[in-house]
């Protein structure tokens, strides 16, 4: 019979190639946690434990998804983000940290704001509207999604966390015809596909494989398509010095700025990661 101790000693050895040592022994301790339901800072005291046969199936199954590069969050079912627990699949992204960056900005903006609405497009998992609607009781929040299947999962991460965020399938290109005429918005935030064809060689295969298409990549004629088509709507959508917060590519920040200054968009700030990359955006409308 196995104990934990080996089990940890089989993923490094085997997904170390694909991984790296210090990464496969992250994997193993989620893993760990999502099994044992006990948190990853427990493992040394319970290294030794013997582990039951049926736990060790299941360290072996998730080991074999493992090395076919498939993410972890897909195999487990969950991502964490900025402090709750989302169900993500194949038809979502999965929550990165410079996201939960963008959703701090908004809510460090807004937590002492009276009553807002907010509109996130592309939710995907629902992510940044959920995160936003928990933090923010006193915002409406709203979601739009080209996805029925993203949203399906959006709206089981709603009920799960109990939030209220009023969810809508549409194509935000078309976004004439989405709303009424009359309806605004405080805030307008969108993580939108902004990777280029070129990116794609430097970016791990797991993420070519098994994340969704459209929700990542651009023509490489068209890298901003999504940014000028959320900024239009912004201008009829958006209350008076509302406000645009948008996650950008990193190598598009001057461009993004650029964009946003000709629609219209003052007071920008453009805002580096922890990784010191050009990753957030955020405008105020004046009209």
């Amino acid at each position: 019979m196995k104990d934990y101790q080996s089990l940890a000693n089989d993923y490094i050895a085997q997904l170390s190639s694909l991984y790296g040592a210090t990464e496969s022994k992250s994997l193993f301790l989620m893993v760990y946690s999502f099994l044992t339901q006990k948190k990853a800072l427990q493992f040394s005291l319970t290294s030794n434990d013997r582990v039951d046969e049926p736990i060790v199936l299941q360290f072996a199954s998730i080991l074999n998804e493992l090395k076919t590069g498939k993410p972890i969050q897909h195999i487990l079912g969950e991502a964490d983000f900025f402090g709750f627990r989302f169900k993500v699949n194949e038809h979502t992204l999965i929550p990165r940290p410079e996201t939960e960056e963008l959703v701090d900005w908004i809510i460090n903006d807004q937590q002492h704001s009276g009553p807002i609405t907010i509109l996130d497009i592309g939710t995907g998992s629902g992510c940044i509207a959920l995160s936003l609607a928990k933090h923010l009781p006193q915002a409406l929040v709203y979601a739009i999604d080209i996805s029925a299947e993203a949203l399906a999962v959006a709206r089981e991460n709603a009920a799960r966390l109990a939030a209220d965020v009023r969810f809508m399938q549409a194509d935000i290109l078309e976004w004439e015809y989405i709303l009424q005429t009359d309806q605004r918005f405080d805030i307008i935030v969108s993580n939108p596909p902004y990777i280029t064809p070129k990116e794609q060689d430097a970016m791990h295969s797991n993420v070519l494989r098994f994340e969704p298409h459209s929700a990542l990549f651009v023509e490489e004629h068209a890298p901003l398509l999504f940014y000028d088509a959320i900024s239009s709507l912004g201008k009829h959508h958006l209350h008076p010095s509302g406000t645009l917060y948008f996650e950008i590519n990193q190598y598009l920040g001057v461009e993004t700025k650029a964009l946003l200054h000709k629609k219209g968009y003052a007071q920008l700030q453009l805002r580096q990661d922890l990784h010191g990359a050009d990753r957030m955006l955020k405008g105020k409308l004046f009209v």
